[in-house]
C-alpha cells in the first residue's frame, strides 16, 4: 500500500483556526507566528486517530487565503517559513504528514506579476500570464479580485512545479489542488509529471466539485479528488428519509474506486458543518459510520469531532461561522461534546484494523424505506465488515450474509447464525468477522 493509503486527515483552516486578522499586515509588521500553535493540537489529532494534518492556505494573501499573492511566502499573519518547518519536523515526529492548500486556478490582485501587468501592460515579461477580458482580465466565476491564470502558457506551468517543489523539499508531503475543477487537466498532467520526478511519493488531491471525477486521475495526474457526490448523498439521504439516495451514490462510488482512492469527508471549509446540516442529531453516528467504513481517504474538518455548528452563507464573511478561531490547545474544549469525540476514535479505530477498507467495495444487502445495510470484504485475507443502519423512529431489521460477526459499535446486533440486523429506533452497528461466505 502506499502511505495515502493509511492516511486519515484532520483538517484544519489556519487563519480561521489561529484568529488571525480579517486582513493582510500592513507593510513593515512583524509576523505574528502563530503557526507554531498548531503543534500543540498534534496529540489531540494523533489521539482521533488522524496521522495527517491538511492545512489550509498558508501563503502570503490579501483575505481569506484564496487569494494569493505570494507562493513563496508564508502570510505574516501566521508566522514565518521557519514557523512552517519547524511545525513539519514536530509533526513528522509524531507520524503525521502535512499536506498544504495550494491554489493555482487564481491569484489576488497584489500577486506580484500580476502588479506588474497592472503597471506595465503588455510591455510586462508576465503579460501572458493572465487572459484580457473586456476592460479587465479574466476572473474566477466572476469575483473580480480574483484573476484567474493562463494555464496554456508554459511559464504559468513553470511557476507552480517551482512552488509545489519549493515546499515538498521542506517536508510537505503533498498538497490539496483548490479549484482543480477550473484548471485543464493537460495542465495538471505536465505539472504532476515534472514534480513526481524529483517527489515520487508526493501526494496530489484535487478539488473537485462536479465532472468526470476519475478523468481528472487519468488525465489529469493527479492520486485522489474530493468526493462531493458522496458528501451530499450521506446527509441529503438522511435528512430525507431515503436510503436510496445513498445506495445510488455507494453505487457510483464503488465504479470510482476502480480507478483512484478518492478524498471522502462529511464536513470541510466550504461546507456547513455537518452537525448543523443534520435536521436530526441522532443521524451524526451515521453518517460518520459510512465516512469510515466505505472506500476512500476519510478527512475530519477540525470542530466536527466535537459537533461543532456552523452555516455557511452566501454572503461577504459568510464563511466565518464554519472558520472560527479554536482555543489554544485542546484542553480548551472541554467536556462539550466528548462522546462525539470518542466516537470518533472508535470508528477510526475500527478502520485501522481493517485497513483494506480504503479500496474495498460497498455491497448493499437491505435497502428499505427506512433500513440500510451493506458489506465490504477484503478478498486476500477474508476480513469483512457489516453496517446496519436505520434512518427512522421506529425498530428496523434488514439481513446481511451469515458470518461470525463480532459487534464493533453501536448499539445494533448482528446475528452470526441468521445474518438478521437487529436496530433500534434510529440504531446503527458495526461488526467484523474474519471472513464472508
Amino acid at each position: 500500500m502506499p502511505w495515502s493509503d493509511h492516511a486519515i486527515w484532520w483538517h484544519v483552516y489556519p487563519l480561521g483556526f489561529l484568529g488571525a486578522e480579517r486582513t493582510a499586515l500592513p507593510p513593515g509588521e512583524p509576523p505574528r507566528h502563530r503557526l507554531p500553535a498548531l503543534a500543540e493540537w498534534l496529540d489531540h489529532l494523533v489521539r482521533l486517530g488522524c496521522n495527517g494534518l491538511a492545512l489550509g492556505p498558508v501563503f502570503a494573501a490579501e483575505t481569506h487565503g484564496y487569494d494569493t499573492v505570494d507562493h513563496f511566502r508564508i502570510d505574516p499573519r501566521l508566522g514565518t517559513e521557519d514557523d512552517l518547518t519547524d511545525l513539519i519536523e514536530r509533526a513528522a515526529a509524531r507520524g503525521v504528514r502535512v499536506l498544504l492548500d495550494g491554489v493555482f486556478n487564481h491569484v489576488g490582485r497584489s500577486f506580484g506579476p500580476f502588479a506588474d501587468v497592472a503597471r506595465s501592460g503588455a510591455a510586462s515579461p508576465y503579460a501572458d500570464w493572465f487572459v484580457p477580458e473586456g476592460d479587465d482580465f479574466r476572473t474566477f466565476e466572476g469575483h473580480r479580485h480574483l484573476v484567474a491564470l493562463n494555464h496554456a502558457h508554459p511559464a504559468v506551468a513553470d511557476h507552480v512545479v517551482d512552488v509545489l517543489g519549493h515546499w515538498l523539499d521542506r517536508g510537505v508531503a503533498g498538497w490539496r489542488l483548490d479549484a482543480a475543477y477550473t484548471v485543464p487537466r493537460p495542465f495538471w498532467r505536465t505539472v504532476t509529471d515534472r514534480v513526481r520526478a524529483r517527489h515520487p511519493q508526493a501526494w496530489f488531491s484535487g478539488e473537485v466539485i462536479h465532472g468526470d471525477y476519475a478523468a481528472y486521475v487519468t488525465e489529469g495526474g493527479l492520486d485522489s479528488v474530493t468526493q462531493y457526490e458522496l458528501w451530499k448523498a450521506i446527509w441529503s439521504s438522511l435528512n430525507d428519509t431515503n436510503p436510496h439516495e445513498l445506495a445510488w451514490a455507494l453505487k457510483r462510488h464503488n465504479a470510482l474506486l476502480e480507478t483512484f482512492v478518492p478524498q471522502t469527508f462529511v464536513g470541510n471549509h466550504d461546507v456547513t458543518r455537518i452537525a448543523s446540516r443534520l435536521r436530526d442529531p441522532r443521524h451524526l453516528p451515521h453518517a460518520l459510520t459510512v465516512l469510515f467504513t466505505v472506500g476512500g481517504i476519510p478527512s475530519v474538518y477540525a470542530g466536527d469531532e466535537r459537533a461543532w455548528q456552523g452555516v455557511k452563507e452566501e454572503r461577504e464573511g459568510g464563511d466565518d461561522a464554519i472558520r472560527p478561531a479554536f482555543p489554544a490547545d485542546p484542553t480548551g474544549l472541554g467536556p462539550d461534546q466528548l462522546p462525539v469525540e470518542r466516537l470518533h476514535q472508535t470508528l477510526v479505530g475500527l478502520r485501522r484494523r481493517n485497513p483494506w477498507l480504503v479500496r474495498a467495495h460497498t455491497h448493499v444487502h437491505t435497502l428499505g424505506n427506512a433500513v440500510f445495510t451493506y458489506t465490504l470484504a477484503d478478498p486476500e485475507s477474508g476480513a469483512a465488515v457489516a453496517v446496519g443502519l436505520n434512518y427512522g423512529a421506529a425498530p428496523g431489521a434488514g439481513s446481511v450474509p451469515a458470518a461470525p460477526w463480532t459487534r464493533g459499535a453501536g448499539e445494533g446486533e448482528v446475528d452470526a447464525v441468521s445474518g438478521t440486523v437487529s436496530l433500534p429506533p434510529f440504531g446503527w452497528c458495526v461488526a467484523t468477522a474474519p471472513e464472508i461466505p
